[in-house]
């Protein structure tokens, strides 16, 4: 590859982030990664490929990510593909969960990928070219997950500010995609990465028995491989015409398509009110 596309991926020290920032190297991109602390992204990626430039970063601080794009545009002359990763779970009822709780959750999955957005669009602007992938989940087109309602909502904020996003820098030359994983096989539900209410409250079975499942039973089983994951976000940036929405994972292909239907019934069930709230021109003549 004589003149590797430039990467910058957000969370690589773990999961999603970190099998791409390894796959990405092994095919000789130049990857700029992110974490909050440098040195353990050092340590995972393990690596002293030239090509590699390791970056701690606070997503919340404009500074530090100015800082950051500054030293990669330095580094490796542009900016091609931005992938914002970095985000984590958090599980609890929606009065479980305080207001701090929500807002934390809210600062990382919604306003640090803004933030991220925000920054590097005048490098892709001035190239006329670039790629915004930002990761959501299964979860963020579908709410039906009881415990999971604020994660649900960081994640159809994300999915909505993109489509409006892929919109707004289409003329630019620039593409946006939403990724939406089902369950993959990463540390995305280890007690590291998956947040729990402080003060839970027992009368919610349902949600502690979600919370069961998916730190006990679901946590190290999941059918998807991250690896091909990372392959699928590499092949789609290549792409001349690449998707706004990617969903990965047989899982979430199910998923999607039982709620698509499911709103397409409903939607049809109650047609006759939903068209009935025009207002009768005959009496506006009259």
């Amino acid at each position: 590859m004589a003149h590797p596309k430039v990467w910058l991926v957000t969370g690589a020290s773990k999961g999603l982030g970190l099998t791409l920032v390894q796959r990405l190297l092994e095919q000789g991109y130049c990857v700029a990664a992110t974490s909050r602390n440098k040195q353990e992204l050092i340590k995972a990626v393990d690596t002293t490929d030239h090509h590699f430039l390791p970056l701690q970063v606070d997503l919340n601080d404009e500074g530090s990510i100015q800082k950051a794009l500054d030293e990669t545009v330095n580094l490796f002359g542009q900016i091609d593909v931005l992938v914002n990763n970095a985000g984590y779970g958090l599980v609890g009822s929606l009065e479980e969960l305080s207001d701090a709780e929500a807002r934390k959750n809210f600062d990382i999955n919604v306003f640090g990928t803004l933030n991220m957005v925000r920054k590097v669009m005048p490098y892709l602007r001035a190239q006329q070219s670039g790629h915004i992938i930002n990761i959501s989940s299964i979860a963020g087109f579908i709410g039906a997950f009881p415990g999971f309602g604020i994660y649900c909502a960081t994640k159809f904020a994300v999915e909505g500010f993109t489509e409006a996003l892929s919109a707004e820098v289409k003329s630019f030359g620039i593409h946006a995609t939403i990724v939406s994983p089902g369950y993959f096989r990463t540390q995305f539900l280890a007690d590291s990465s998956l947040g729990v209410p402080a003060r839970p409250i027992e009368a919610y079975k349902s949600v502690r028995e979600t919370q069961q499942f998916h730190q006990q039973i679901m946590n190290g089983n999941q059918l998807g491989d991250p690896v091909k994951a990372a392959q699928a976000i590499i092949e789609v940036a290549a792409s001349k015409n690449p998707p706004l929405h990617l969903f990965l994972g047989s899982d979430a292909y199910e998923l999607a398509y039982n709620k698509i239907n499911s709103i397409k019934e409903e939607i049809e069930a109650w047609k006759s009110v939903t068209v009935s709230t025009a207002f009768d021109h005959q009496l506006e003549q009259a």
